[in-house]
């Protein structure tokens, strides 16, 4: 998860990230051609994830988010992978990944039919939470300090959100990676 206070957000090399903003606070939206999607099917292990993101740190690839999560099978896990290349190195990737002994399928979903999901929760001044709701934020918890709401939606939604956030001063956020799935027929 990433995390945004005033200063810039520096979150590890494998962690979600915020769309980048310009010096001046603006929007720079990432191009996104050059932004895939891998739906990574493993078998659970102490080490599994270490091996993944191993990997990926030795090789150099640019990962933008990696979430885990249990599958439907037991003893399985589906990792979603948010690389930030064009096709050239999502195919390297999922090569690497091929080679491991944990790995049973990868699926490249980019611009497949998917439903995706990320989600947020950030903590405001109580002052901002009535228009934050509006926008289909659910509050979680209310403090001396501030109000703690979540939001989950699409990855633009998300980054819309967050920006609402910075723009009314944002205590604190965190951010998760993108969960997808392919829609059915």
């Amino acid at each position: 998860m990433t995390f945004l206070h005033n200063e810039p957000p520096h979150p590890p090399a494998v962690a979600a990230r915020p769309e980048p903003t310009s010096p001046q606070g603006g929007e720079v939206n990432r191009p996104q051609e050059r932004v895939r999607v891998l739906s990574v099917l493993v078998e659970d292990g102490s080490n599994t994830l270490s091996k993944v993101s191993g990997l990926i740190r030795r090789r150099g690839f640019h990962v933008l988010s990696i979430s885990v999560g249990p599958s439907h099978q037991p003893g399985r896990s589906r990792i979603t992978l948010q690389i930030d290349h064009g096709h050239a190195e999502a195919d390297q990737v999922r090569k690497q990944l091929e080679r491991l002994v944990e790995v049973i399928q990868i699926e490249d979903v980019t611009g497949e039919d998917v439903h995706s999901r990320e989600l947020v929760v950030a903590k405001v001044s109580a002052s901002e939470v009535k228009g934050l709701v509006e926008r289909g934020a659910k509050v979680l918890d209310t403090g001396p300090d501030g109000t703690t709401v979540e939001f989950a939606g699409e990855g633009k939604d998300v980054c819309d959100f967050i920006n609402e956030l910075i723009r009314h001063g944002v205590l604190d956020v965190a951010r998760s990676g993108p969960v997808v799935m392919r829609r059915t027929a």
